[in-house]
């Protein structure tokens, strides 16, 4: 089983987020950046244990520049094999994901596995996209996962209920809680991640998508407001007229 695990930077969810004067591009300066969490916990996780059960091997993929390796060899210590960057910083989700099904159409992957999203744009877009392109199946928001061969048993939660759904390989999918728990890198895999091959490549033209327009931050926090319980009609004016629910 050879499996693509696709892996993300993200900032700490601690940062303080700035942009620049065009209100156009994150300022990074300062910023602490992590491996998106849903990428390490739940698909690198379940990758390893796919591996552990099938054998095989797991890579992981990242788009990005130098800054990234770190993160890159982070995921190597929790057990990946050989890790992928694409030296390239995106512009858009069909960007990344374009990079990725550039890589996976000629190395024979079984699986893609990446995190139901991540922390810093929450767009779900790059797993679709990625299937897309390849024309592989897509299994969103997977919380188990049970293979056998070629053949997946994957669960995922809908509102108000589970989806069960039978595919075989090869076939992409996103991974939500449930599916893996979080691993710990030990001393050992840190030692070993240093010996293991990180193959940097040269990104393909690609078109963007999107354009931005422009930034902007969360307003910041109202101040709490007391109201007499006895005071009915400036509590009821308050929901009427300041937060517009009546």
């Amino acid at each position: 089983m050879k499996i693509l695990v696709c892996i993300s930077k993200t900032p700490d969810t601690t940062s303080k987020i700035a942009f620049d004067s065009s209100n156009k591009k994150f300022v990074e300066d300062g910023v602490q950046f992590i491996m998106n969490p849903y990428d390490e916990w739940y698909a690198l996780v379940r990758g390893l244990e796919l591996k552990e059960q099938l054998g095989g091997q797991v890579d992981v993929i990242h788009v990005g520049d130098q800054n990234s390796e770190s993160i890159i060899r982070k995921a190597l210590a929790i057990g990946a094999d050989a890790a992928i960057r694409i030296d390239h910083t995106p512009v858009d989700s069909f960007d990344t994901a374009s990079q990725i099904a550039e890589i996976a159409k000629s190395r024979g992957y079984d699986l893609i596995f990446l995190g139901k999203e991540t922390l810093d744009h929450n767009g779900s877009e790059v797993g679709g996209l990625v299937a897309g392109l390849l024309d592989w199946p897509y299994i969103a928001y997977a919380s188990k996962l049970t293979q056998q061969n070629d053949t997946a048993i994957i669960e995922s939660e809908l509102e108000g209920g589970v989806r069960v759904i039978e595919c075989k390989v090869p076939f992409v999918m996103s991974c939500a809680k449930g599916i893996a728990e979080q691993r710990i890198p030990n001393m050992m895999g840190i030692m070993n991640s240093k010996k293991k091959p990180l193959e940097v490549i040269s990104p393909i033209a690609s078109e963007a998508k999107i354009e931005i327009e422009k930034f902007e931050l969360p307003s910041g926090k109202a101040s709490v407001k007391m109201l007499s319980p006895d005071n009915i009609d400036e509590l009821v004016d308050v929901f009427k007229n300041e937060l517009k629910i009546l």
